[in-house]
């Protein structure tokens, strides 16, 4: 059994998993999912079905980009070809149940994140908050967390919601960046509903205790 296990380390893993298990399905609105965010856990399957299930369609639509930037860097449209063709691949190769990317899929991961940075460092007046909420979920599966919380930005500035604020709140903490993921708290609760202020709160104080948890493990 998972939790079979002695001391500071059990802790650790409770402490992990919890937050985990708020991360990728608490509430089901934190990632999309009965919400108005887009870059949602099974955002993935969504991009499986655009590919068609035909990786060579992607991949050529890559090299095309590629070669696009050969001959322009500054192409924003091609790095967006890029980012979104990789993250396609990605998603070939997830879990349906768990949205868990394979090794192979992290590598396209790696490959979608150089080319959002070369995008973003374009300085775009506008970023793209589609691609943004991709990169949300991307940086989820390869547990960088800062990151992360930069794309969740995006998203939450681009379409203001209760659920776009709750998930920058919860990368933010998990990224250890407190007065980010404070102010981000206090946003969701503004734009709830008044009916559902409540259950943004219980949401919030939830990351806060498996933050905790994981943190007193980890200490402990």
């Amino acid at each position: 059994m998972l939790f079979d296990l002695q001391g500071k380390r059990r802790r650790v893993v409770q402490g992990t998993y919890l937050m985990l298990a708020i991360l990728m399905g608490g509430g089901l609105v934190l990632f999309g999912i009965g919400g108005d965010v887009q870059g949602g856990l099974f955002d993935a399957f969504r991009e499986r079905n655009a590919a068609g299930g035909d990786n060579s369609i992607v991949e050529n639509r890559i090299e095309a980009a590629d070669r696009r930037l050969a001959a322009n860097p500054r192409d924003q449209a091609a790095l967006k070809d890029v980012i979104r063709g990789n993250y396609q691949l990605a998603a070939q190769s997830a879990n349906p149940d768990t949205g868990i990317f394979t090794a192979g899929g992290k590598a396209d991961l790696r490959e979608a994140s150089a080319a959002w940075t070369r995008y973003l460092a374009l300085d775009p007046s506008k970023p793209d908050d589609s691609l943004a909420g991709l990169m949300v979920q991307a940086y989820v599966g390869l547990e960088q967390y800062p990151q992360a919380t930069r794309a969740a930005e995006i998203v939450a500035r681009a379409r203001p919601s209760a659920q776009a604020y709750l998930q920058l709140s919860q990368l933010a903490t998990q990224a250890g960046q407190a007065r980010k993921a404070d102010l981000a708290g206090e946003r969701a609760v503004e734009l709830a509903p008044r009916a559902q202020r409540r259950a943004v709160r219980t949401q919030l104080q939830q990351i806060e205790a498996a933050a905790a948890a994981q943190k007193g493990g980890a200490g402990g």
